[in-house]
């Protein structure tokens, strides 16, 4: 009897066993969104002039402090500007450079740009291996002198193809900030 006991506490632990699969022998690869303090914007004016930088830096990341948002200047009124993206997560000593990651990975990723007041337009100028807009290089437009405001927003696994809005796009967002400045003739 104590045999058959045995026996049967045996065969129930081998189908416990045998039930169970090694699921970790194709792993589905975890694509976390990235850590992003610091996103600096470069605008050089094609045809010469200042070159203006926007910056937000929020090294407390989704902590109490608000992010620090800076403008350098003010943009020239009717004017193309060249503009480009850096991304930096400071958390990390030296700092590292997302951008890297976001160029690695551009199919997954896409700068969403809403403008306001004296900017005509602004566009990605850089694209992912299937054609669709990423965005770390742009080109921005302005109008006549006024205020003007430039949000850009990054998304992270946005729908490709899409219309280029945040609706659109889907996806989650890794930064997003809002720049305020001036234009000037």
């Amino acid at each position: 009897m104590k045999t058959l006991k045995f026996l049967s506490i045996f065969f129930m632990a081998g189908l416990l066993f045998v039930a169970c699969s090694d699921d970790d022998s194709n792993p589905t690869p975890v694509d976390e969104e990235e850590v992003i303090t610091t996103m600096t914007i470069t605008l050089t004016p094609v045809g010469g002039g200042d070159t203006i930088t926007f910056q937000t830096q929020d090294l407390d990341g989704d902590g109490p402090g608000a992010p620090n948002v800076t403008v350098s200047g003010n943009l020239a009124g009717n004017t193309t500007y060249n503009g480009s993206i850096v991304l930096l997560n400071e958390t990390e000593s030296p700092a590292e450079n997302v951008t890297t990651e976001i160029e690695e990975e551009n199919d997954e990723h896409q700068f969403i740009f809403e403008i306001g007041g004296s900017v005509a337009s602004a566009a990605a100028t850089d694209q992912d291996g299937n054609g669709n807009p990423v965005g770390l290089s742009f080109a921005l437009v302005t109008n006549t002198a006024g205020a003007g405001t430039l949000t850009v927003t990054l998304r992270h696994k946005p729908t490709k193809p899409n219309d280029g809005t945040l609706a659109g796009a889907g996806g989650e967002t890794d930064i997003a900030a809002t720049f305020n400045f001036n234009i000037t003739l």
